[in-house]
């Protein structure tokens, strides 16, 4: 399986992922602990890949997103931002809606 291929299938496998680096619980990067933290916050769930551990996917999710910086959040698929775009909606109020509607049977 192309690398694209297994990230495209991680996209539609999980409503609300996060590559990042590092893991929810052990960031290894300043930008993807504010990212994880706001999920965290939310409590709603979410999937997460760490790309330090992935480099192909490091390496390919760019050209997938057409988002150059880590980490990446994504809902049903679609690229929400980074950690300053994830914060920011959070504070706006715009993104516990949206993780609350990928997130409901």
């Amino acid at each position: 399986m192309k690398t694209t291929d297994k990230i495209r299938k991680q996209l539609s496998d999980h409503p609300v992922i996060l590559y990042m680096k590092g893991t929810p619980d052990e960031p290894r990067c300043g930008f993807s602990a504010k990212a994880a933290s706001v999920l965290k916050a939310t409590q709603v769930g979410f999937a997460h890949v760490d790309v330090l551990s992935s480099p192909l996917i490091m390496q390919a999710l760019p050209e997938v997103s057409e988002f150059p910086t880590f980490p990446q959040l994504f809902i049903n698929g679609e690229i929400i931002g980074g950690s300053d775009i994830v914060e920011a909606m959070y504070q706006s109020g715009e993104l516990l809606p949206m993780l609350k509607a990928a997130t409901e049977d």
